[in-house]
């Protein structure tokens, strides 16, 4: 099974058939419409190019067809990608990839601050600094948070 992203509809057309007609100028990525989830007039933008949509109001927002989709209906990933027509049964078990918490540059980024408050950290008490309450739990913390990163790229 295997979902195929260039079958999703075109991002116009899924809003109208929505009953969300978008409004703006032809000539802009991103047009208009009302808002489902808090039942807004004219506060939904969303860019015709990538399907992406955000509520200006209620804060609501996505990524594509699908997500909106997913959020609107209360469906599952595969659930609306099969609704959508854009979920193909090829004979596979589905194995979905799990995705990286953060782009490698601003994971690395990350890792570097967490790393060189721990060594601060290190010195301090190498040196006889008792650490505060607040200090050892901003420690721990940055512990977790390498943790979490390495993990996620293992």
């Amino acid at each position: 099974m295997t979902f195929v992203r260039d079958s999703l509809p075109d991002t116009a057309t899924y809003f109208a058939d929505q009953g969300l007609p978008l409004t703006g100028p032809r000539s802009s990525n991103w047009r208009t419409t009302r808002c489902e989830f808090h039942g807004g007039s004219d506060c939904m933008r969303v860019n015709t190019t990538t399907g992406g949509w955000v509520c200006m109001s209620c804060g609501e927002k996505g990524g594509d067809v699908l997500a909106y989709h997913m959020a609107a209906h209360g469906l599952e990933f595969i659930d609306a990608a099969k609704a959508l027509g854009c979920w193909q049964e090829d004979g596979q078990p589905f194995s979905p990839q799990k995705p990286k918490p953060l782009p490698s540059s601003a994971a690395l980024s990350a890792l570097a601050v967490e790393a060189t408050l721990i060594a601060v950290a290190g010195g301090n008490i190498a040196h006889g600094i008792e650490l505060t309450p607040a200090d050892l739990k901003r420690v721990m913390l940055a512990a977790g948070r390498i943790n979490c990163i390495s993990g996620a790229y293992q």
